[in-house]
């Protein structure tokens, strides 16, 4: 692999994370959150909030933000900015291919 080549990485079957679920799963060397939003759509983060390692899986979403649950942090889904403070996380390319989910990642 060259650098800065984006890898696909399956890490589950689709039908394990139902509308409204998400998931941390181990991609790599990394832990990423997967969100199934109510309308079917996903989104990824990092799975750990830069604040004090809050596990955004666990964190409460909308369709444009999740919230961590230690310190109520607001992680924008789409670009991964912070609502409310100076923190930022990554976001990842996610889709759903031949009943998997697979998180890209460079």
């Amino acid at each position: 692999m060259t650098t800065g080549e984006v890898t696909g990485h399956r890490v589950a079957a689709a039908a394990d994370l139902p509308p409204g679920g998400s998931r941390a799963y181990a991609v790599g060397d990394m832990q990423v959150a997967v969100f199934r939003l109510r309308s079917g759509e996903l989104r990824a983060t990092d799975a750990v909030c830069p604040h004090a390692g809050g596990p955004l899986a666990d964190g409460q979403t909308d369709p444009t933000k999740v919230v961590c649950p230690l310190h109520s942090y607001a992680f924008s889904l789409a670009d991964g900015s912070c609502h409310n403070g100076d923190y930022a996380v990554r976001t990842y390319t996610v889709r759903e291919e031949a009943g998997e989910i697979v998180v890209e990642c460079g």
